[in-house]
């Protein structure tokens, strides 16, 4: 080593440091590659990949390996520093010194820099560096293996097992965070889709069904001359038949069927009951991702919710469920919601049978959907009674009147436009 030239010793501590600056990156760009985009492009055959997955698949090994070169070169660069120092200074109190600079060179150039580089561009530093890895695992491999497998040891004695690693499963509020952050990767309108579709799950049958007392069918029991006229008024596709009240039902017409029929002068109440299908039911309790396989599964569009007791407490349909994902299949939101009539005012006249659900997607507010489940039950219930006509009370900042009501029930309201400034979360009562 005396009769080697400086400028082999600076050539060689060169490029040691490239070499510590390449073991800190590729290990920073590795440890933080996207595992779902890397799984994509392992799919597509990608080379490097499919490297960087192989060396993943076992973090232990190659981290050994990575650490295993870096100190190696590390030592190697701290040895040329201290000859280099001699060779020119020949005084060791110097070497103190000269330790101080190659650890700010090393921070500087081999870890900091290249780090960054690497989180910042984790696929142009950890694919390349694949390419290196693999090999050089498998020629370095029985040093790596003794090394992993004192390392083991010791986390074994800690109650740690490297082959049990972190799984990449996401939760589905890890997957919710993962749509809402992703920008503008996935749409708006898309994002807001996959949201709804993960919330299928809390979501019961119950809390969208039309209520039995705003179901429209036909009486089969009624005078024919009304019955017809609500058939060829109808708006709906398919209606329910019943006999006397809906806890009675006989089954469900297509209007497809029953047109015909009625422009030929064929129908009556009992070719109606003959052309109608029978009921389907539903547990009120049950998931929308569930009922929606299930309506898939039964080939049906329309399903009564019935309760514990087996009486019928709704109607659902599979266009219900498919706007629970999409959203509202109009412009307006409020447009095809007949419980709810905006005024010249900017107030709105709501009905009080109206779903929470469908009220807070209609007029943007959020009112608690794990309790009663229309707003007559918001009001009775926070209230603790049946609120007189001219009770005015707070709800989710929007100022509420009530309007009228009827048969011990809050028939009708008129909801404002929320407060600015309110910070009062709670709802206020007072009467008029």
């Amino acid at each position: 080593m005396d009769d080697t030239p400086l400028s082999v010793l600076f050539t060689a501590l060169f490029f040691l440091i490239l070499l510590s600056a390449f073991f800190s990156g590729s290990e920073t760009g590795l440890m933080t590659l996207n595992r779902y985009r890397l799984r994509h492009l392992a799919d597509k055959q990608h080379p490097g990949a499919l490297r960087a997955q192989q060396l993943l698949q076992r973090q232990d090994r190659l981290i050994g390996l990575i650490l295993l070169g870096n100190n190696f070169v590390n030592v190697l660069a701290s040895i040329l520093m201290t000859l280099i120092t001699l060779r020119i200074y020949n005084d060791t109190g110097l070497l103190f010194a000269a330790g101080l600079v190659l650890t700010i060179v090393i921070l500087l150039f081999a870890e900091v820099t290249p780090k960054t580089l690497a989180a910042l561009h984790p696929e142009r530093v950890a694919f390349p560096a694949a390419f290196v890895y693999v090999p050089l695992l498998k020629l370095l491999w029985p040093v790596v293996w003794v090394v992993n497998g004192i390392a083991n040891g010791l986390l074994k004695l800690l109650g740690v097992s490297p082959e049990n690693g972190s799984s990449d499963a996401l939760t589905t509020e890890e997957l919710r965070t993962v749509v809402t952050e992703a920008g503008a990767l996935i749409p708006k309108r898309h994002q807001s889709m996959l949201l709804n579709l993960m919330d299928l799950e809390n979501v019961t049958v119950e809390d969208i069904m039309v209520p039995r007392n705003e179901v429209t069918g036909i009486d089969i029991d009624a005078d024919w001359e009304v019955s017809r006229k609500v058939l060829m008024e109808s708006q709906y596709t398919r209606l329910p038949l019943y006999r006397e009240t809906i806890d009675h039902v006989i089954g469900i017409l297509h209007m497809r069927k029953v047109l015909p029929l009625l422009y030929r002068q064929q129908l009556d109440p009992e070719t109606l009951q003959a052309i109608a299908r029978e009921p389907y039911f539903i547990p009120e309790n049950t998931s929308l991702n569930r009922q929606l396989l299930n309506f898939q599964r039964e080939h049906r569009r329309i399903g009564f919710a019935v309760d514990e007791y087996g009486d019928i407490q709704g109607l659902v349909t599979l266009e219900d469920i498919l706007e629970e994902i999409v959203g509202e299949f109009t412009s307006d939101p409020t447009a095809h919601i007949e419980d709810i009539q905006p005024q010249d005012d900017g107030t709105w006249l709501v009905d009080g049978s109206i779903n929470i659900r469908s009220l807070n997607s209609a007029l943007a507010m959020s009112l608690p959907t794990d309790g009663p489940k229309t707003l007559n039950g918001v009001i009775t219930e926070y209230l603790e009674m049946i609120p007189e006509t001219g009770t005015s009370l707070l709800l989710d900042n929007h100022p509420v009147d009530i309007v009228q009501i009827k048969e011990n029930m809050v028939k009708t309201v008129r909801i404002h436009k929320p407060l600015e400034n309110h910070t009062q979360t709670a709802a206020e009562e007072h009467t008029e």
